[in-house]
């Protein structure tokens, strides 16, 4: 099952620090949050933050592993086990969605190493969906690669999207609206097949010819 909304008292210590830490750096970032903010929302003593985790670092580290290992998760129910079709399984989900979501996107602006690691982490995983799939592509890496960044790269944009929809797109509402969108233009072809084929000829002309830079 995916990960819920539980009451503090049924997590361990250890999973109340984790959960506290992924929600404090979705929030605010990964840099300003510190160990003290992270103790005293989890409701423990900085000490047995350290104890668990021996540093932010490291704490973070375990965020991303749960992160990603959740959202897999969630994929794969949605897809694989056909979970979309449970009426219930959207609404069930949704709350941990957009905050595995939120602390992701910060997490790949922050920069760091386990950040560039991570990233080609969901390219890879995207490979394998793409791969497995009946999608036609001429690049299978650069394919994956601009369909994560188009996906994380929304969020990136959160203000700007958020003004021109005139509604937040981290609310339920925004989300939905936002989402709708996605589904409109991945479900869909934008481009006429005889498009495709003249772009793809110019594309293959300019690989051949390249201008001098």
């Amino acid at each position: 099952m995916v990960a819920v909304e539980r009451a503090p008292e049924d997590l361990t210590a250890r999973a109340r620090i984790r959960d506290a830490a992924l929600r404090m750096f979705a929030e605010r970032g990964i840099g300003p949050t510190t160990i003290r903010d992270i103790a005293a929302a989890a409701g423990v003593s900085s000490g047995l933050v350290r104890h668990h985790f021996g540093s932010k670092d490291a704490l973070r580290d375990a965020c991303d592993a749960y992160a990603m290992d959740q959202s897999n998760r969630i994929r794969e129910q949605m897809f694989a086990e056909g979970r979309l079709a449970d009426a219930g399984f959207m609404g069930s989900v949704h709350p941990t969605a957009r905050l595995l979501q939120r602390y992701l996107v910060r997490s790949l602006m922050d920069g760091s190493e386990a950040a560039a690691a991570m990233f080609d982490e969901m390219v890879e995983i995207g490979e394998r969906w793409v791969a497995a799939s009946e999608v036609e592509t001429h690049d299978l890496r650069a394919f994956s690669a601009v369909l994560v960044a188009m996906q994380m790269g929304v969020f990136l944009m959160h203000d700007q999207l958020s003004r021109t929809l005139g509604i937040d797109i981290e609310t339920t509402e925004g989300w939905i609206r936002m989402n709708v969108a996605f589904l409109d233009a991945f479900s869909q072809p934008l481009l006429t097949p005889e498009q495709t084929a003249a772009i793809h000829a110019a594309l293959d002309r300019l690989r051949a010819h390249p201008p001098k830079e």
